[in-house]
């Protein structure tokens, strides 16, 4: 049993490699703080919105006058005249749409919409990353447990190794129960090494997550008030403040602009254009001339009569992605009850399964101390004594599951109320909406100005 010692010490060598000295424990809310300010995820979302925010300006644009200037500078020579007559003309045009069947409206509505959708998406993603580092976190802390408890487990069989052995020696034990003994060891060892590769795959999960390798976890948490009183409370608070079906709502929205918008492209289009300008001319030998300025003023009316089907297909189009808006709502409502309604009964057979194993937990410890003595005295076997420890320790397993699956559980009923946000935790970070971005996107005389 030399190996099995050897290896199971080489292997808790690895995983306490990655966990500093016990000089500070990382709470939940440290290790949700940290994914927050450092995971990708949500700075990836926080762009898309600012990227999504500037279509209203772009939309904005075709409400507003487009201004140039203009210049040329040009030399001539003429047939029989060996100097260059020399013209530098110059200029400014301005062009300005005055009515185009409130299609630009349509635009920026849709864009506006768009936006807030992906201020929503935004938030979605932070969720979703707070509930993976939640995840990660009871999944690191349960696997070291795990791994403590099949380490006595081992311990424990291998005590019962060396007992057979040495009543083998003494004529009171038999091959037997050696050998069932030293079976039960076999099975114990490999479950250590599998409860150290599930351990060492947590632990990556959560520095994935967090920033960070996992240092000192504690298995304390408080939900205070975010958790819902009753599943139909948390279903109502659901399909009304989860950032996925706000998204959905705000799409709908924005379909319903573009329908808009297209329909309002069979409507006339009237713009004014408008230019000034002035030429200089060089000549040699005569001087400098410079014309007068000339202006033009101008109005365009534009009606569409037929356009290769091109415009009914719009609407078509359009009208289709809206009733599709629709359907993906009512899809994304009914994923966000499923999920919550899975993650209410996972919390709610988790807190049973931790009374249930508890009680067990207690009379498993005591059923196997009277079997080790009653085989002591030669009322119990070897294989008793092993029967007892595999049941106890598989109660202690379920406790401990059960403890981490309640945790789980509870948080993912909160993110799916759509309040596990930075906010709503009272984290200690800024909180990332892109709503001051969006603020100066709709400064639509920004044109010269930077947008951080």
């Amino acid at each position: 049993m030399v190996f099995f010692r050897s290896v199971r010490a080489g292997a808790l060598a690895l995983v306490l490699c990655s966990i500093p000295a016990l000089a500070h424990a990382e709470t939940l809310r440290e290790a949700l703080t940290s994914a927050y300010v450092n995971n990708p995820s949500i700075l990836s979302a926080l762009l898309n919105v600012k990227a999504t925010a500037e279509n209203i300006a772009l939309a904005k644009s075709g409400k507003l006058p487009k201004i140039g200037a203009s210049g040329s500078l040009t030399t001539s020579y003429t047939g029989g005249t060996p100097d260059p007559v020399t013209s530098l003309t110059f200029g400014a045009s301005l062009s300005q749409n005055l009515f185009d069947n409130f299609k630009t409206e349509a635009d920026i509505e849709a864009a506006r919409a768009l936006t807030e959708a992906s201020r929503y998406s935004l938030q979605n993603s932070e969720q979703n990353v707070l509930l993976a580092v939640v995840q990660a976190y009871w999944n690191v802390i349960q696997y070291t447990q795990l791994v403590k408890l099949a380490q006595d487990n081992v311990d424990f069989y291998q005590a019962q190794v060396n007992s057979a052995k040495d009543r083998l020696k003494i004529g009171e034990g038999t091959k037997i129960d050696v050998s069932q003994a030293e079976a039960r060891l076999a099975q114990g060892s490999a479950s250590y090494e599998s409860a150290i590769a599930s351990l060492q795959t947590s632990q990556a999960s959560y520095e994935r997550y967090v920033g960070h390798k996992p240092k000192n976890l504690v298995s304390t948490y408080k939900v205070g008030s975010l958790l819902p009183k009753s599943l139909d409370a948390a279903i109502s608070e659901a399909v009304s403040s989860h950032p996925a079906v706000l998204s959905a709502k705000a799409a709908i929205r924005a379909s319903q602009a573009n329908s808009d918008a297209a329909n309002a492209a069979f409507g006339p289009t009237l713009d004014l254009t408008s230019s000034v300008g002035s030429a200089v001319t060089v000549i040699p030998g005569q001087g400098t001339s410079l014309s007068q300025p000339t202006a033009k003023v101008g109005f365009s009316l534009a009606i569409p009569i037929y356009a290769g089907g091109a415009l009914g297909a719009n609407v078509r189009k359009s009208n289709l992605n809206q009733i599709k808006s629709e359907v993906d709502a009512l899809a994304t409502r009914d994923q966000v009850k499923e999920s919550l309604i899975s993650a209410w009964s996972t919390m709610q057979s988790a807190t049973a399964q931790i009374q249930s194993a508890n009680s067990a937990v207690s009379s498993g410890q005591l059923t196997l101390d009277g079997t080790v003595q009653e085989r002591d005295v030669g009322q119990a076997t070897t294989l008793d004594v092993l029967n007892a420890q595999s049941e106890l320790t598989t109660v202690r397993e379920t406790l401990i599951q059960a403890t981490a699956s309640k945790a789980i559980a509870t948080f993912a009923v909160i993110a799916a109320t759509g309040h596990l946000t930075a906010s709503d935790l009272g984290l200690s970070v800024e909180v990332k909406t892109g709503e001051d971005y969006i603020a100066k996107v709709e400064d639509v005389w920004a044109e010269l100005r930077a947008l951080d």
